[in-house]
């Protein structure tokens, strides 16, 4: 893994980090995005700059994603903490048995953070009816089951976030449940809590985001227990997570622009000729350029800070 700094001034892209390679430390999972370590007290989870579009990893990756998606996360981690307690114990990589130029391309992209039994739910939180919530209720006026109010347009700001889970699958798509079914495979005491928990974790997020020109239209979070307390884990509110839409450009009854993976779908769907069975191609440098912006984009625009 060669070193590298990035300088505004160049128009070349930096050198991305597709894969880890860490012989010394026992991987134990490998996402379409993160790669999983077992420390023996706790995991270290490495956000590398994949991406994935259509349930494929792409070919290419996109320069500092990884490290975009991690500050992102720390920053909810932070600003949401008195709602639930998360699994973050360090980001220090000082102390890795790794010579100093792996370390530096881990800096930045790692969490080392407490092990848990994961719940197998993922837990979701809708704003605003887009995607196939808006094609469910197109056909029956309901998202996941819930009853809408008739006449709402596409993109259009729900009455009030709702909560719709799903399963999590290994491979292939989760499956949406309903409460009822959630409460049946983990107990409503729990349901109860991870319906409520999410609901806040949304309302107080799509707050802030908001003052800062950003809509969370819908998001998804990971919970687990840990000495039978719930806490918040995996990646927080982020653009793989989440839709993040430009609130200048928003406008009810069309599709709106995002943070994430726009430029990627776009130019698959429309110019690559790609039939979405892997493997999925290469992009082109124009492309991953304009993708990568847009993370920093949303980054620097929810934090307030420069990324550097």
């Amino acid at each position: 893994m060669a070193d590298y700094t990035i300088d505004p001034t160049d128009e070349r892209l930096p050198t991305a980090l597709a894969e880890t390679d860490l012989p010394a430390y026992n991987m134990i999972s490998k996402g379409k995005v993160r790669d999983n370590y077992d420390l023996g007290d706790k995991l270290m989870i490495i956000a590398t700059d994949r991406i994935s579009a259509f349930d494929s990893v792409l070919a290419s990756a996109i320069p500092d994603k990884g490290r975009v998606l991690t500050q992102i996360s720390l920053f909810w981690f932070d600003l949401l903490k008195d709602v639930v307690a998360n699994h973050l114990l360090s980001t220090d990589v000082s102390s890795l048995d790794l010579k100093e130029n792996v370390k530096s391309h881990l800096n930045g992209r790692t969490m080392f953070v407490k092990k848990a039994n994961v719940l197998p739910i993922e837990c979701i939180a809708r704003g605003y009816l887009i995607g196939s919530g808006w094609k469910e209720y197109q056909k029956s006026g309901t998202v996941c089951g819930i009853d809408l109010r008739k006449g709402l347009r596409m993109a259009e700001k729900l009455d009030e976030p709702i909560f719709t889970p799903s399963t999590k699958a290994e491979s292939g798509h989760d499956e949406n449940i309903s409460y009822e079914e959630m409460c049946k495979i983990i107990g409503e005491d729990l349901g109860s809590k991870l319906r409520e928990i999410t609901l806040k974790l949304y309302t107080q997020a799509a707050e802030y985001a908001l003052k800062r020109g950003i809509i969370i239209a819908d998001t998804k979070f990971e919970f687990g227990l840990v000495d039978g307390e719930l806490i918040l884990i995996d990646e927080v509110l982020t653009p793989d997570s989440s839709r993040f839409w430009p609130a200048d450009t928003y406008e009810v009854g069309c599709s709106p622009m995002s943070f994430d993976k726009q430029y990627v779908r776009d130019w698959l769907e429309k110019e690559s000729g790609w039939d979405k069975e892997p493997p999925a191609p290469a992009l082109p440098d124009a492309v991953v350029s304009k993708t990568r912006q847009k993370y920093i984009e949303a980054f620097e625009r929810l934090t307030g800070k420069r990324f550097e």
